[in-house]
């Protein structure tokens, strides 16, 4: 025996949000309804992940699903709890409960190698992950993960067009890499750049998503200012090395996230780069850029250091040849990224439940 969609609508439509006339149906609360036989199952979406009604709303869904379906449904264990953030505004990715901005200051300190391996160690640590090219003029994403001749396809959704991201290494992705020649330098103005962006995003078919990783390009542009005017970010990381001039820059990339006009919770800073230590003395540490920097900046700034990457030649090697670090996750920089991985997952979840949504940025004239 399997039941119908309407019939488990229904009795929930008998479940009221406590304090409220209106039922949890009616709140647009309840998603992904999926039944299978006897066991249904769907989510059941708070506006805060710490609203003290859910223990008690999820007992009342089990009676209701029990008492006006069928005594014998397999509900209990069924029900995911899932929190509105930032991302569930004006219809643009939906499905996705955290975007995280990756930005850097100044160029060259390993901000697209930070995204890709963080995009992996988040995925082998069980989340559903994306990761955007966003660095427009020079896409390094399809490199890292030995993509450069995937070629995204076209499908329809609903009569509408939407581009498949490529999938690899448990990470869906998107860059203009795909779609144009490599060996091509990308010359274009800043609204073509930022309409590139918009369609990565509002065109790709990304589906459900924990986080969706943004690789921005160095600097502080229209890109940034694109991303923020799209969607409502969740936060931002800035990566930077620990030497003053690239700590100078990143300085600016935190001021332009937490400046009034953006109001992007900046969620800490990585440091890439920390130490080199040669493979031949793996206890040995050489700090060529200086020492702490990151740390000290994030100290002065009230951020959280996420983590201290060193300079090691896997790292580099995995770049070039298509395998990030982190895919091995019980190397040195494996496990680097690993705790990455968990300390964004921590400060992220801390952010949600302390902070508002983000809003995002509306543009006047």
């Amino acid at each position: 025996m399997s039941y119908t969609q309407k019939q488990v609508t229904d009795a929930l439509r008998l479940v009221h949000y406590p304090g409220s006339d209106k039922d949890i149906m009616g709140l647009d609360m309840v998603r992904n309804i999926k039944i299978e036989g006897k066991k249904i199952g769907f989510d059941l979406v708070f506006q805060k992940s710490d609203d003290v009604n859910i223990i008690p709303l999820k007992k009342a869904c089990v009676s209701a699903i029990l008492k006006f379906v069928d005594k014998e449904a397999e509900i209990k264990g069924n029900i995911k709890v899932k929190a509105v953030h930032v991302v569930e505004e004006a219809g643009v990715l939906p499905n996705v409960t955290n975007i995280i901005a990756v930005a850097s200051g100044k160029g060259g300190v390993g901000k697209s190698t930070v995204s890709s391996n963080l995009a992996v160690a988040l995925a082998k640590a069980g989340a559903k992950v994306g990761l955007i090219d966003a660095d427009i003029f020079g896409p390094s994403v399809p490199k890292m993960f030995g993509s450069e001749t995937a070629k995204p396809n076209l499908i329809q959704i609903d009569g509408k067009d939407m581009i498949e991201p490529h999938e690899k290494y448990g990470v869906k992705m998107l860059s203009i890499g795909f779609f144009v020649d490599p060996a091509q330098a990308t010359v274009w103005r800043g609204p073509m750049a930022s309409n590139a962006l918009k369609q990565m995003i509002e065109e790709g078919n990304w589906g459900e998503l924990d986080y969706v990783l943004i690789d921005l390009p160095p600097g502080t542009s229209d890109i940034h200012l694109t991303l923020v005017q799209t969607v409502p970010v969740t936060g931002a990381i800035v990566v930077s090395t620990p030497q003053d001039v690239a700590l100078a820059d990143a300085i600016k990339g935190i001021n332009m996230f937490e400046g009034a006009g953006v109001n992007v919770p900046v969620l800490g800073m990585v440091e890439n780069m920390a130490w080199f230590t040669p493979a031949e003395l793996p206890d040995n540490k050489y700090y060529i850029f200086g020492k702490d920097g990151c740390k000290k900046l994030a100290e002065e700034k009230g951020l959280d250091l996420l983590g201290q990457i060193p300079i090691v030649q896997s790292i580099r090697e995995g770049g070039d040849n298509g395998t990030p670090a982190a895919v091995n996750g019980d190397s040195v920089t494996g496990m680097a990224f690993a705790d990455l991985a968990a300390k964004l997952q921590s400060v992220v979840s801390n952010r949600n439940e302390k902070l508002d949504p983000t809003k995002k940025v509306q543009i006047t004239r």
